[in-house]
C-alpha cells in the first residue's frame, strides 16, 4: 500500500538543515534565506487519473496544473512558480504536448504562476507527466497536518463525492480560500481532499497524534454522488461515495471552537464552509451514533497498490 511505502521513506530519508516539513504532508516546507518557502510535486498518468480517449486534453492539462495547486492551498500558501515533466506517446505526442499548455496556462494566469520550464520525453506508453510548485509561506506561517488538537472542529469547504462525473477534471484549486481563512482566522491544521474525505480526514488526525469523530449527518454529499450512486445501482450510497470518492480537492481543517463559530457565523467564502465533526484524545476514526456512543469508521479512500 502507497501509505506503507511512505511510511518506509519517512524512515529511511534523513532530514536536512534547510527541511521544516518533509515527507508526510501535502508539501515540503523549506527555510531559505530567512524566509519558508512550500514545495510539491504530482505524477498523474493516462489510464489512472483520467483517460485520455475519452476527455479533452486541454481539461487534463488544467487538472495537471489544479493538483499541485491544491497541495498548495491545504499549507495555506501563495503558488510562486512550476516545472513540468511530459513523458508523451510519440504518436500525436506533440499536439497532445500543445493542448495541455492551453489547458494549464489560464489556470496559471489566474494565480499568477510563473511556468518556469519543465523537460519532454516521448515513448512507445501511454501518457504521464510530473509537475512542480514552488511556493512562498505568508507571515503566519505553513499550514500543515499535524497541528489539530482534541476540541478543535472539523470544518470543510464544499461538497463531497461523485468527482468522477466531472468535478476531478474541472475543480477549482482552494488556493485564495485557504489564504483568506489563514489570514483572518486562527487554524490549526488542514489537508486537502484528494485520496477520500474519511482517508484524508484520518491522515490529518494520525499526524497530529489525535482521533476524530464525524457526524455523518453532517457531511456535505454532492449531488453528483446522488447521480453516481444511482448510475452505479450497486448498492453503494451518496454518503459512502462522499467519504470515499476522492478528488473533491476541498478543504479539511482543524480549528478551534471559538473560531469555528466565527467562519460558520461569516461565511466568508463563494463556497459554503461546513462542521462535520471534531477532534478528540482517542486516536482513529469515529462516527457518532444517535444516542451519543463512538462506533469505528473505516478510513475508506483511494490508495495506489503495489504488488512487491
Amino acid at each position: 500500500m502507497e501509505t506503507d511505502l511512505i511510511r518506509y521513506f519517512r524512515q529511511r530519508v534523513p532530514g536536512h538543515r534547510i527541511l521544516q516539513v518533509g515527507l508526510g504532508d501535502d508539501a515540503a516546507v523549506l527555510e531559505l534565506a530567512g524566509r519558508q518557502y512550500v514545495l510539491t510535486v504530482d505524477l498523474l498518468s493516462d489510464h489512472v487519473d483520467f483517460e485520455l480517449s475519452q476527455v479533452d486534453p486541454v481539461r487534463v492539462g488544467r487538472k495537471l496544473l489544479a493538483v499541485n495547486l491544491s497541495d498548495i492551498a491545504a499549507m495555506a500558501a501563495r503558488p510562486l512558480a512550476a516545472v513540468i515533466a511530459l513523458l508523451l506517446p510519440r504518436s500525436g505526442g506533440a499536439k497532445l504536448a500543445k493542448a495541455l499548455y492551453e489547458g494549464l496556462l489560464p489556470l496559471a494566469h489566474q494565480y499568477d504562476l510563473a511556468i518556469a520550464g519543465g523537460d519532454t520525453n516521448s515513448w512507445e506508453g501511454p501518457f504521464s507527466a510530473s509537475v512542480t510548485i514552488l511556493g512562498e509561506s505568508t507571515d503566519r506561517g505553513p499550514l500543515t497536518r499535524s497541528g489539530a488538537r482534541p476540541g478543535d472542529q472539523i470544518l470543510v469547504t464544499g461538497w463531497f463525492g461523485g468527482s468522477i462525473l466531472g468535478k476531478h477534471l474541472d475543480f477549482q484549486p482552494r488556493v485564495e480560500e485557504a489564504l483568506l481563512l489563514h489570514q483572518r482566522y486562527d487554524l490549526h491544521a488542514g489537508i486537502d481532499c484528494s485520496d477520500g474525505l474519511a482517508l484524508d480526514l484520518s491522515h490529518l488526525a494520525e499526524e497530529s497524534g489525535c482521533g476524530a469523530v464525524l457526524d455523518l449527518a453532517a457531511v456535505p454529499v454532492a449531488e453528483d454522488a446522488y447521480r453516481l450512486a444511482q448510475q452505479l445501482a450497486d448498492g453503494s450510497t451518496p454518503l459512502e461515495h462522499a467519504l470515499a470518492d476522492g478528488e473533491d480537492f476541498e478543504l479539511i481543517l482543524a480549528v478551534p471552537p471559538d473560531q469555528a463559530r466565527r467562519i460558520l457565523a461569516d461565511q466568508p467564502l463563494a463556497v459554503p464552509v461546513w462542521q462535520i465533526g471534531q477532534f478528540i484524545p482517542t486516536p482513529g476514526l469515529w462516527e457518532q451514533t444517535a444516542d451519543g456512543e463512538l462506533r469505528p469508521l473505516s478510513a475508506a479512500g483511494w490508495e495506489h497498490k503495489f504488488n512487491g
